[in-house]
């Protein structure tokens, strides 16, 4: 009695607040236990909270949601060092790690750029494009050494991305939470076009919303091809055609071209150059229907994602605008103006920086405008490394049901770095999250292919 009499006080006194925090903060201490005991569940519990962070910080205002990004990772590593015995750390032996820690010492540097930006506004940069993969990189690495760990990777992944689909047809038909509406009303002018909403479910916006739901879709789609159940394949299937239907309704042009790269990479690591020959045909027919005809224009959906392939479309040229400035004003810069000088943060943090105030519209352009072009020239190439290092070890790969789940996600990453280019994609999550995951699982294929002969060997014994 006398518990329940204290629990009727705290609540008139306190509201719900009182008990609201009490669960959450019992249930916080039976995941840290947990999280102890196997660090794999903060991987995963990373992955999910890079998916739904954005609609928290919508909803639940005053509350810095994106550190606890940093530590879910740093507690997942503070596990992994009390159980350090457990892990074979030769594993991280490998040409993304080093390079991954040469591109954070590269950004610790710029902390020193001569062009003065705002420390604040540094950090604030410093986590996303340097302190993530640092973190999620090497630990995915480390934990996710079997194919039940990749198997969970892209089931969690396919269900939050279908999830968030079905939650944007709900802000489409249904309507917005009272969070989402003070978005829109701020974002109004690249999220209410020719009074259509464009939608972006729990993602930090419709772009990353757009481009998210075409590379999962890209993914779903090629596994509905692979060697699995019958009953797997058709959840794939509709998995994908749904994930199709939120990129649609993003308004997310750019998502066109994360489809038309990453569906020509697959084909290509099929190593089936007939049907490489005839996924070119398909898509050059594809473009030449939204370009050449007006099939479709009655959907507001399609016709936005027509004016992709427009060359004189408004938007794509003062992006170009943009960068002609940008080239004038950097050309004395070889290493830029500095972490958060550029983009959101620079608004925020170094608003009396000319830098600030263009919108960089690309991932590429931002990281020209922070690192210069000599950061540009060693980033890029480090891209390119990774992803041509991805795809040689994909090609080496035997096993059919492990070579189409690499397949899938070597061609999305492509897929997401090459639209990039158009907009900030592969630096906000979950996009960076899911590509730094996926070229670790990549980088573990030979050894998660050794476990698949493994098994055979000891079946073939056994029988």
């Amino acid at each position: 009695m006398g518990i329940m009499r204290l629990m009727d006080i705290t609540v008139s006194q306190w509201g719900i607040l009182i008990p609201v925090l009490l669960i959450v903060l019992s249930t916080g201490a039976v995941f840290v236990v947990r999280l102890f005991q196997q660090p794999l569940v903060g991987l995963y519990a990373t992955l999910i909270f890079s998916f739904i962070m954005p609609m928290l910080g919508r909803e639940i205002a005053d509350i810095p949601f994106g550190i606890a990004l940093e530590v879910l990772l740093l507690l997942t590593w503070l596990a992994v060092f009390f159980r350090n015995q457990q892990y074979d750390w030769k594993v991280l032996n490998k040409d993304i790690v080093v390079l991954t820690v040469l591109w954070f010492f590269i950004s610790l540097i710029e902390i020193a750029n001569p062009a003065g930006a705002s420390i604040i506004g540094w950090f604030q940069e410093f986590r996303s494009v340097a302190l993530h993969p640092l973190l999620t990189i090497p630990l995915t690495l480390l934990l996710c050494n079997s194919r039940k760990s990749l198997n969970v990777f892209l089931i969690i992944t396919i269900v939050v991305s279908v999830l968030g689909a079905i939650n944007g047809l709900r802000q489409l038909e249904v309507g917005l939470t009272e969070g989402e509406q003070a978005f829109v009303q701020e974002m109004a002018s690249t999220h209410l076009i020719w009074g259509q909403l464009r939608v972006f479910s729990f993602f930090t916006d419709a772009g990353q919303f757009g481009a998210s739901q075409a590379h999962i879709a890209l993914i779903a789609g090629l596994l509905a091809l692979g060697p699995f159940k019958w009953w797997l394949r058709i959840l794939l299937a509709g998995s994908a055609v749904l994930l199709l239907i939120g990129m649609l309704i993003s308004g997310t042009r750019g998502a066109l071209f994360v489809l038309i790269v990453a569906g020509f990479i697959a084909i290509f690591l099929f190593k089936n150059f007939k049907m490489l020959a005839l996924g070119l045909l398909v898509m050059a027919l594809a473009i030449g229907v939204l370009k050449y005809t007006s099939i479709g224009s009655s959907s507001y959906q399609i016709d936005r994602l027509r004016t992709a392939l427009d060359p004189e479309d408004a938007s794509l040229n003062v992006r170009f605008t943009s960068q002609l400035i940008l080239r004038d004003y950097l050309k004395d810069k070889p290493f830029g103006g500095g972490l958060g000088v550029i983009g959101a943060w620079g608004q925020v943090y170094n608003s009396d920086k000319f830098l600030s105030t263009i919108e960089p519209d690309s991932y590429w352009v931002k990281i020209w405008a922070m690192y210069g072009i000599v950061g540009l020239v060693l980033w890029f190439a480090m891209m390119l490394y990774i992803l041509g290092k991805c795809c040689g070890i994909i090609w080496k790969i035997r096993d059919p049901s492990l070579k189409i789940k690499l397949i899938a996600l070597c061609s999305g990453t492509f897929g997401i770095f090459v639209a990039s280019y158009g907009n900030e994609v592969m630096n906000r999550i979950p996009s960076s999250i899911l590509i730094f995951m996926s070229w670790a699982f990549i980088y573990l294929a030979p050894k998660l292919e050794a476990e698949v002969q493994e098994e055979q060997t000891v079946n073939q014994s056994q029988t």
